[in-house]
């Protein structure tokens, strides 16, 4: 695959996108904070720890929370290793760009191409969130039955997951001032709302930490024990934690980029980890009973606990916290999965990418992208819409392909490091972030956390695939056979047809004062 970085000699423009070879066509408006804030919404701790809550305790018992920490761990391996790419690529896509400047262009297309598609799933399975808050703070969410037919909770979360999808499009195709406002909002409500609700939950401790040791019977007629069933549980922590780089892939928009993206990365990371544990700890602590059924149903967990303890009016008032939370995290998927799919498309590395590279003139936003997305979203939810499980298993295999598509930047990191062609040396740009002797190490702990993490997700468990009738062997394989059929697929894609005609597309490629080499600019006409 072509670079952009290598097309000639460019006239400098103030928003620095010339140095990768694209001209500036994204509004550059975003700071600090909604950069930071951008990363928080995508992990979004009050979405995820409450959506998989159930899962994990239903699975493993209150020591599933030593996922948690563990979990933490493995991912700052990743964001360090993507604070340092975002420290000199702070470009749209960040990890498909970061895997172009690394490896070849069928590593780089597939890592892109495993993003957008995860991001598409993931966009999914957040608004299904909706479903297991919504219906707890006032019936008349349940607009399907009343809960209770073996459909009703599937099908009524689909209905709510299209609405918000529906919201989230018509927000991301306005433009990111509007997008970026009410994610800064909401991640203020959401961060407020984390303390206080840690500090509510810890003041009505029933129990002490010591619980946290107790496996409670879990993995007793388990093969391999409680270590078993914790590996399957781990899924609830894995779900939460990524998404970092969504700071770097809204770099075209940031202003100061190669400063701001690394810190932000690491900042989302770090304080979701603290406020999520803190989360999981006072949730196990206050929890009336532990042997509560609801602890682990779907329509129960986290928010069940939160009602029981804290009463009426103040357990709705933080549920109605995690709504917000629901809200501004679907837009930060929203938003990240766009800037993939345009990035991907500027190459001309999709199908119909004249269309998908489009960026509005006034709202300055690739607005036919985040309809797209949007549309596209909403078909995995009807493909399951009678599926009880719909939520572990969209879940589990969009953070199957995340993982993977973060692989494919860590491997070639990795690989560069050892030829000693990463970190780059005097190629005249100051990097925003270095890890220095520290990055070999941090590299290898990320690769084979990423592998073992995969493995892990992607391993055919009847627990994950298959945890409810019918209990058929596709659903059991339904994860191993769709990631096989998107990477062979897409793969076959890129070689026999797209990787002929990769390039920036002319209306995005920097402006030249020498004829750009027409291997790296597309005709206007392909």
């Amino acid at each position: 695959m072509s670079e952009p970085s290598k097309i000639g000699p460019c006239k400098s423009d103030a928003s620095g996108m010339d140095e990768f070879g694209y001209a500036q066509t994204l509004d550059r408006s975003i700071g600090k904070f909604a950069s930071f804030a951008a990363g928080v919404s995508y992990i979004s701790i009050l979405t995820g720890v409450f959506q998989l809550f159930y899962f994990g305790f239903s699975t493993a018992g209150p020591a599933y929370a030593w996922s948690w920490p563990i979990v933490f761990v493995g991912q700052l391996m990743v964001a360090l290793c993507f604070a340092e790419l975002a420290g000199r690529y702070p470009v749209a896509g960040s990890v498909y760009n970061w895997a172009k400047r690394l490896s070849t262009g069928t590593w780089a297309w597939l890592a892109g191409w495993l993003l957008l598609l995860s991001s598409i799933m993931a966009l999914g399975s957040v608004a299904l969130a909706l479903q297991i808050t919504l219906p707890q703070i006032w019936s008349g969410f349940q607009l399907v039955g009343d809960g209770t037919g073996p459909y009703d909770f599937a099908v009524n979360g689909v209905i709510l997951a299209t609405i918000m999808i529906g919201i989230s499009t018509l927000i991301n195709a306005f433009g990111v001032k509007l997008m970026t406002m009410i994610n800064s909002v909401g991640v203020f409500v959401e961060l407020v709302a984390a303390v206080l609700l840690i500090a509510a939950l810890i003041w009505h401790s029933v129990r002490g930490p010591e619980v946290l040791l107790d496996t409670a019977g879990f993995g007793e007629e388990h093969p391999l024990g409680f270590f078993g069933v914790f590996l399957i549980a781990a899924m609830a922590s894995g779900y939460v934690m990524y998404g970092f780089d969504t700071a770097s892939s809204l770099g075209e928009e940031t202003k100061d980029p190669k400063r701001t993206a690394p810190r932000a990365i690491l900042r989302a990371v770090t304080a979701s980890f603290l406020l999520g544990g803190l989360l999981l700890l006072g949730g196990i602590l206050a929890a009336p009973d532990l042997s509560d059924p609801k602890l682990g149903a779907a329509d129960g967990g986290l928010q069940y606990i939160v009602l029981s303890v804290l009463g009426g009016p103040f357990g709705k008032a933080f549920l109605a916290c995690i709504v917000v939370a629901v809200v501004v995290c679907t837009l930060a998927v929203h938003a990240a999965a766009i800037r993939m799919m345009f990035a991907m498309a500027r190459d001309n590395n999709l199908p119909f990418s004249r269309q998908l590279g489009k960026v509005h003139p006034t709202r300055k936003t690739p607005t036919v992208a985040a309809i797209v997305i949007g549309v596209v979203a909403v078909i995995p939810l009807i493909v399951n819409i009678s599926q009880p499980a719909i939520f572990t298993i969209l879940s589990s295999i969009s953070i199957v392909l995340i993982y993977l598509s973060y692989l494919l930047v860590t491997v070639p990191m990795l690989r560069r490091r050892f030829l000693k062609k990463w970190p780059l040396k005097d190629d005249g740009s100051e990097p925003g972030f270095s890890l220095g002797k520290w990055g070999l190490p941090v590299n290898i702990l990320a690769v084979l956390w990423g592998g073992a993490m995969t493995l892990n997700l992607v391993w055919p468990r009847p627990e994950i695939y298959s945890s409810v009738p019918p209990f058929e062997w596709y659903l059991q394989w339904g994860g191993v056979m769709f990631v096989a059929a998107v990477i062979i697929g897409g793969t076959l894609l890129y070689r026999l047809r797209i990787r002929h005609r990769t390039g920036v597309l002319a209306e995005h490629a920097a402006a030249v004062t020498t004829p750009p080499d027409p291997a790296l600019v597309a005709a206007p006409n392909s």
